[in-house]
């Protein structure tokens, strides 16, 4: 019996999941990553240490190993790899196409437009008078932000009127960030924010989960933490699931895991972005198993190997909730109560990033935050408390900044 080969892009601490998952179910398994010290190549069966952003280099390791599927988990890095090895093998998940529809966030809204997904007011621009030109034309608070790149890199939040200073910086900050040199000028949307887990394949998008989001606000919009299920009623939960499907579909995503990013305004929906990937954060690898039961890393593999995904749940529904550690910018003197929060009722994991001596940034970017904690509870709500009792014994005190 032929024993089927997954090739996985990226093994860093977020994509152990992939590597672990696709061990247990008896895949042999291909890992591909720049950093020879990525702990997910020491579990491969098959480690290459190569740019998991050329595609074409993706492809020949693709070709050497007769891979029958690749997967990208939590991160868009090397997505257009992901696509062309799909494409020039035959495989199953997204295509090229595909791919710039749902990592280069001009042409996402253009399809959004085209599909009537809800979404924003949104320009690209690339120069300097072109930001200035958009911020007037939408002509309200605005959200400025790369046209390609995750985890709330580059994003600014500015108020109705700024000044052409203030417009020029969040548009050099976001265009520092961006992976295509491009910027977006968008109208803000205030209201609530969540993310929408799915999987898609052969057309049907099963929805499993609904995410309420915890962010730093303004001006970042830095995620800080995720509950499921969501506390949403049932009327708004149907218009959030609704505009996820329309934006999906708008997209063309089939065959692949859809993380949609929703904000819910007091006229409806509007649709942040679509990733054709497992949600980052936590948020499927974690989350999802645990309050619906349901195996995504599991699902999402046996997606791109071209098998329809079990979504039998493992055990009844709870909730489950992660929050992130913020401490004041400033060098970390010391750490305590890790253990003690351990030790918590629902806690299931604390992880803590630094150590003493490391500096702190404020937080504008995901990659500032200092370290999670996942707790469950029988709902939501319950989740939450524990969640956030295990944060307060938790301390990470820094002096200076």
């Amino acid at each position: 019996m032929h024993t089927k080969t997954l090739f996985v892009l990226a093994a860093g601490p977020l994509q152990l999941p992939a590597i672990t998952v696709a061990k247990r179910l008896g895949l042999r398994v291909v890992a591909a990553d720049g950093d020879p010290n990525a702990p997910g190549l020491a579990l491969a069966d098959v480690a290459h240490v190569v740019n998991i952003t050329d595609p074409e280099v993706c492809l020949r390791v693709a070709k050497s190993e007769r891979v029958d599927g690749v997967i990208h988990i939590c991160s868009e890095v090397a997505m257009a790899s992901l696509g062309l090895v799909n494409r020039e093998l035959g495989l199953h998940g997204v295509n090229p196409d595909t791919v710039v529809r749902a990592t280069n966030k001009e042409h996402m809204r253009r399809a959004f437009e085209l599909g009537g997904a809800p979404s924003p007011q949104s320009i690209a621009v690339t120069t300097d008078n072109e930001a200035l030109a958009a911020a007037q034309t939408i002509g309200s608070a605005l959200i400025v932000k790369p046209s390609r790149n995750s985890g709330s890199r580059g994003i600014t939040h500015l108020s109705a009127g700024s000044d052409p200073e203030r417009i020029l910086a969040a548009f050099r900050r976001a265009l520092a960030e961006s992976r295509d040199r491009s910027a977006l000028i968008e109208h803000y949307v205030e209201g609530p924010e969540f993310s929408v887990e799915a999987l898609v394949w052969n057309g049907r998008i099963e929805i499993l989960a609904i995410t309420d989001k915890l962010t730093t606000g303004k001006p970042y919009f830095v995620e800080m933490g995720h509950s499921q299920p969501t506390q949403l009623g049932t009327c708004e939960a149907s218009a959030v699931r609704r505009a996820a499907v329309r934006g999906i579909r708008a997209l063309g995503l089939d065959g692949c895991a859809a993380h949609a990013e929703i904000k819910l305004a007091v006229d409806g929906p509007y649709i942040m972005e679509i990733g054709a990937r497992l949600g980052g954060d936590f948020i499927t690898t974690e989350l999802v198993p645990r309050s619906t039961g349901i195996d995504m890393v599991a699902a999402a593999i046996r997606l791109c190997l071209g098998e329809e995904p079990d979504l039998r749940p493992m055990h009844p529904p709870q909730g489950a909730a992660i929050r992130y550690l913020a401490p004041p910018p400033g060098t970390v003197k010391r750490i305590e109560g890790v253990m003690e929060a351990r030790g918590l009722p629902g806690v299931k994991i604390v992880d803590v990033y630094v150590v003493p001596g490391d500096h702190i940034e404020t937080v504008d970017s995901s990659l500032a935050r200092a370290g999670h904690v996942i707790a469950e509870g029988p709902t939501a709500e319950e989740a939450v408390i524990n969640v956030e009792r295990a944060m307060d014994a938790i301390l990470v005190e820094t002096v200076g900044n």
